[in-house]
């Protein structure tokens, strides 16, 4: 079992580690680590990576009910693609059904209020359940991915869930992503192919425009550059 110390020195650890190490790092501390995916290309690299290596770092997505079905299909063809099973975390029907009560099935489109009440439902919470008693969340974020997300670091610390938060592919280009995807025949989602490199809830993505950035498709109704579902914001409450 290796021991780390402050999230600083982990940091500096693993700016100077290739992927499969950094990810190895992680595993050996002994303590309790997973990697919620959306089953974006970055996500798909990391869930490849740790299957191959057979790192016990757990595996789970947020199946918010409002996917794309090529996203849907994508779960069952990477369990069946590296003999794993991806724990799903779905949202809670009552909750849902007082969402809709509340904004409407498609409210989110009228306020961010309603949208941030959306994501609440949908993804904060089963997030909770999901990231209960973890000591690492391992995620896709990466820092070309835009603006908001330039000085991603490797590590740091989420008081508010009570782990730290491990980017393994921070400094990755997405032709690194790419890359890596083809070498190891790492399944897609075939969105990606027509124009949606950020995925997420059907109702809330489109396809980018050349030239925009990655996640321009995602909440495009909305006018705030630095826009999120709040799973990625600093100190969001458990």
């Amino acid at each position: 079992m290796m021991t780390l110390s402050t999230t600083i020195d982990l940091e500096k650890t693993l700016a100077g580690l290739d992927l499969d190490d950094r990810l190895r790092l992680i595993a050996e501390t002994g303590r309790p680590a997973v990697l919620t995916t959306s089953l974006g290309i970055e996500d798909q690299v990391l869930t490849a990576a740790i299957a191959m290596a057979r790192l016990p770092i757990r595996i789970v997505t947020l199946d918010t009910g409002r996917l794309f079905d090529e996203t849907s299909q994508l779960i069952d063809d990477t369990e069946q693609r590296f003999n794993i099973t991806i724990e799903r975390y779905t949202p809670d029907a009552q909750a849902v059904a007082g969402y809709i009560v509340e904004y409407g099935k498609n409210g989110f489109y009228e306020s961010v209020e309603a949208r941030h009440a959306c994501c609440h439902v949908r993804k904060l919470e089963p997030l909770a359940r999901a990231l209960d008693g973890m000591s690492y969340w391992v995620t896709g974020l990466r820092r070309g991915q835009s603006g908001n997300r330039a000085s991603t670091p490797f590590a740091e610390d989420d008081p508010a869930r009570h782990l730290t938060k491990i980017n393994p592919l921070a400094d990755w280009s997405i032709e690194d992503v790419r890359a890596f995807a083809e070498e190891h025949d790492v399944p897609l989602n075939p969105l990606h192919a027509r124009g949606y490199p950020s995925i997420g809830c059907e109702p809330c993505t489109r396809a980018v425009k050349p030239g925009e950035p990655e996640r321009a498709g995602r909440w495009w109704w909305e006018n705030d550059a630095k826009r999120e579902c709040g799973l990625h914001v600093a100190g969001a409450a458990r």
